[in-house]
Formats: C-alpha cells, sequence, structure tokens
C-alpha cells in the first residue's frame, strides 16, 4: 500500500490515545516520518504534536480540517 499521507502534513489522531500519562482525545498531529507497512499491509507514520512524539496505523488518522 501506498501512503496516504505526507511528511509536515497536519493530520487528527480521532479517540482516546495516552502520551505517557496524558490523555489526549481528537488531537492535532504533523507527520514526521512515513514507515514501511505493519505485518497486515497498513501504512504507519511517526506523528508528533507539542505532547510527544508516536508510531501509528493510517486507519487510526483523518486529515485536519
Amino acid at each position: 500500500m501506498s501512503h496516504k499521507f505526507k511528511i509536515g502534513q497536519h493530520v487528527r489522531q480521532a479517540g482516546i490515545s495516552y502520551f505517557g500519562n496524558k490523555s489526549v482525545t481528537d488531537g492535532l498531529f504533523e507527520i514526521v516520518r512515513l514507515m514501511p507497512d505493519d505485518r497486515s499491509g497498513e501504512p504507519t507514520y511517526r506523528i508528533k504534536s507539542a505532547g510527544g512524539e508516536r508510531a501509528v496505523r493510517e486507519s487510526e488518522l483523518s486529515h485536519a480540517a
């Protein structure tokens, strides 16, 4: 599969996620790296916000409005 999002693009991660001890709901993030597909073939990304950086699957992201 090819990646839907590009480096530098702003995206939202819907639902409840956790950065350390902080809970982030519907957070705004920036794509910082395109990563290889996971075992199921889904593209993955490194995303960051003021609260930190993490790896996520493409299905967890949506375009920022």
